[in-house]
């Protein structure tokens, strides 16, 4: 049986994309007389307010999208991967997925393959436009060639693509504020490698916030950095614990599961000695042991804005918006508790 299709009002269109009646009308009908700009904003209205765009005005079936991600082992990027690819075939592109993983094929290679099969448009989440020890020209060659590209992640000056991001500023904030409020003083930020945007914004972020709500807090010290892997968080989980922290930041959530490992290795117990707060809420860490607080992404989100600045491009509209920030959410589990006591197994540990 075939299903009711629901029928374009022209006001809510045209209200959506502030512009008249008569415009959308012109685009639906596909006459002459509207920009291209126009017709991206009248079209990705239709697909905001849950309309099915027509046929006709459809991109043609089954046109390529090149979606690249990091590694798959961190839950996170298959999240990424999955939304994205399900929002991409809704509308009826079929996304083509690169995974970059270390000795594998560079994200230059993967950007050359795709362009070569006639790609309609490139997704990069957390790419090499993420490390600052990474140039931008690949991507303002891109867009120069008119390329639609949204890149995920990892804001960089000096490329008009269209970027998506979680808000670090705000994760450290709701992270900080939230061990504060369990009496915690002593508390240490745990990231990956520093040369990636979104490590440096969550330092600056603790810097800041640090200074204003710790002031007695040596931050040089409480802030470690190691490898975004479960063995990398165990690492310096150990030097925080060592520092004499009671409470840490991590900016993922392996790393986390690393800390929770490393503080059981040194006969500690999260959270009782050891409060840890985790970064994505990725895939399980509702399951975990304990169960992990963690700062959780917008992956839905964030996604489906992914996916419509990229239609918006595909359609003409290569106007690059400023960059699009969502706040994150707390996620309060069981790794984190009020802030132990003097002499507890955590100060015991350290004695």
């Amino acid at each position: 049986m075939d299903i009711p299709r629901m029928k374009i009002r022209l006001t809510e269109v045209a209200a959506q994309a502030e512009v008249s009646e008569a415009t959308v009308s012109r685009v639906l009908n596909g006459k002459p007389g509207v920009s291209e700009a126009t017709r991206a904003a009248v079209l990705t209205a239709i697909d905001v307010l849950g309309y099915e765009v027509p046929v006709k005005l459809r991109p043609r079936s089954g046109a390529l999208v090149g979606l690249i991600v990091p590694e798959l082992t961190n839950p996170i990027f298959p999240a990424f991967a999955q939304t994205i690819e399900t929002g991409l075939a809704m509308r009826g592109f079929t996304p083509v997925l690169c995974t970059q993983t270390p000795g594998g094929l560079h994200e230059d290679v993967y950007v050359q393959m795709l362009l070569d099969r006639g790609v309609a448009g490139i997704i990069c989440v957390s790419g090499q436009h993420a490390d600052t020890q990474e140039g931008v020209e690949r991507y303002t060659a891109l867009v120069d060639q008119g390329i639609p590209l949204v890149l995920v992640n990892g804001y960089r000056e000096g490329v008009r693509a269209a970027f998506v991001s979680s808000d670090d500023d705000a994760a450290i904030e709701l992270s900080l504020r939230h061990l504060i409020e369990l009496g915690h003083r002593r508390i240490g930020l745990a990231v990956g490698q520093t040369q990636y945007v979104p490590v440096r914004d969550k330092i600056a972020a603790f810097r800041r916030l640090a200074a204003e709500e710790l002031p007695e807090l040596d931050v040089d010290e409480f802030i470690q950095s190691g490898l975004f892997t479960v063995e990398g968080g165990g690492l310096v989980a150990r030097r925080l614990v060592e520092k004499g922290a009671t409470g840490i930041i991590f900016a993922s959530d392996i790393m986390a599961l690393g800390a929770v490992r490393q503080a059981q290795r040194m006969g500690l117990s999260v959270p009782r000695d050891l409060s840890i707060v985790g970064y994505d809420d990725s895939l399980l860490m509702g399951f975990t042991d304990p169960p992990l607080t963690t700062i959780r992404q917008s992956v839905a989100e964030m996604s489906d804005v992914v996916v419509q600045a990229l239609l918006a491009q595909i359609n003409g509209d290569m106007t690059a918006p400023p960059e699009l920030v969502f706040r994150p959410e707390l996620v309060v589990r069981a790794s984190t508790a009020r802030v132990p006591e003097r002499g507890t197994s955590a100060n015991l540990a350290l004695a």
